[in-house]
């Protein structure tokens, strides 16, 4: 299965190092191997091939090497650049990881015009376009959510036994790599809180109280747990919205499976991963420059998403699960902002509709093309 990424990304590899992140079983290990590129995989984590690293005694008759997990080396920015200022790309230079590389501590060091960033996100009805039915692919991702393994397998009960190690390992392994965390057992509370919350904004002075610790650190905690692709932040849009509320964010996962059963929150965070995925696609592609909001105002009039690529606004969109009533906060930020596509994206509908310049869409109709 080729994922959408693949070509650009091959492409990049005869000029730059990629530097491929994501998260942790995503499939950054397999599109890597899947290159049709004969390759040398070196995995940060496994003492041998750590000692291979170290010593540079790669293979260099081999048209790619993947470096592994290698941002929990010490300085590993200016190692790799080292590399390639003498080696160039020859071989050709991939580094994957499950963090963030670009905010890891330990990757002080620059690769400016070195490099290319690509994220890989889990599958989405847009990426199996053409392997499978728009509308299959929308259940199974509501039944077990898009990461590769719980999704080809299919079944409930398997996908939550993986979701259960797949978070531990990332609390008990990726988190520790990155930030010295006292209680790995209220991290956990706090993924248990956020996963309820889905849809609704946060307050982190509420999840204070119920973790009795520190705003701060609750502030702290999700920007680390946004840092290893567990979950993504979508603040609140206030640019010329003088009444919109500034503070506080609204929290989504990576995982759709790990969000509560509540079928409108599980709807909604497939709309949020699919409208991230584009965003990062345009950034890592194009090089466009993005942000995805939500808009609620003092009056509490709300809309679930805004995009804004390039200073411009794109996506208005509102999720519904089967209400097929035109929402009036959608259409009065829509006649505020003017946004290029207004949509109200639902998820039982019997047939498209248009109202006020808006279009009442299918949910699998409006997903295939994101």
């Amino acid at each position: 299965m080729e994922r959408s990424i693949t070509k650009s990304l091959k492409k990049d590899l005869d000029s730059k190092i990629v530097l491929l992140s994501g998260p942790r079983q995503v499939g950054k290990t397999t599109l890597s191997k899947n290159l049709d590129l004969s390759f040398e995989y070196l995995n940060f984590d496994d003492s041998d091939l750590r000692k291979i690293m170290m010593n540079r005694s790669w293979k260099r008759d081999v048209d790619l090497v993947i470096f592994d997990e290698l941002h929990k080396r010490p300085k590993w920015k200016s190692w790799i650049k080292g590399i390639y200022d003498t080696e160039g790309v020859k071989p050709k230079i991939l580094v994957t990881g499950s963090a963030r590389m670009d905010v890891f501590k330990k990757g002080s060091d620059s690769l400016a015009g070195r490099h290319f960033n690509y994220r890989l996100h889990p599958f989405s009805v847009a990426e199996l376009k053409g392997q499978m039915p728009p509308g299959e692919c929308l259940e199974r991702l509501m039944k077990v959510g898009g990461f590769p393994e719980p999704f080809l397998n299919g079944e409930e009960d398997f996908a939550k036994r993986w979701r259960s190690t797949h978070i531990d390992r990332i609390i008990k392994e990726d988190l520790l790599e990155l930030e010295q965390v006292r209680n790995i057992k209220l991290i956990e509370v706090l993924i248990d809180l956020l996963s309820d919350r889905v849809g609704s904004s946060i307050s982190y002075s509420s999840l204070a109280r119920d973790l009795e610790i520190s705003p701060h650190t609750v502030k702290k905690w999700i920007g680390i747990l946004e840092s290893l692709y567990v979950i993504f932040v979508v603040p609140p849009y206030s640019k010329n919205l003088a009444r919109a509320i500034l503070r506080e964010p609204k929290i989504y996962f990576y995982d759709n499976g790990r969000v509560k059963n509540d079928e409108g929150a599980r709807f909604e965070n497939i709309v949020a991963n699919a409208l991230l995925r584009k965003l990062h696609l345009g950034q890592d592609l194009k090089g466009e420059k993005s942000q995805l909001y939500y808009i609620r105002d003092k009056e509490k009039r709300e809309v679930d998403f805004l995009t804004v690529i390039d200073n411009k606004l794109i996506d208005l969109v509102e999720v519904k699960l089967s209400d097929e009533n035109l929402s009036t906060s959608l259409s009065y930020y829509n006649e505020r902002l003017k946004p290029a596509m207004p949509v109200q994206v639902i998820y039982n509908l019997k047939r498209e509709q248009l109202k006020d310049n808006i279009r009442l869409v299918r949910a699998e109709e409006w997903l295939v093309k994101q």
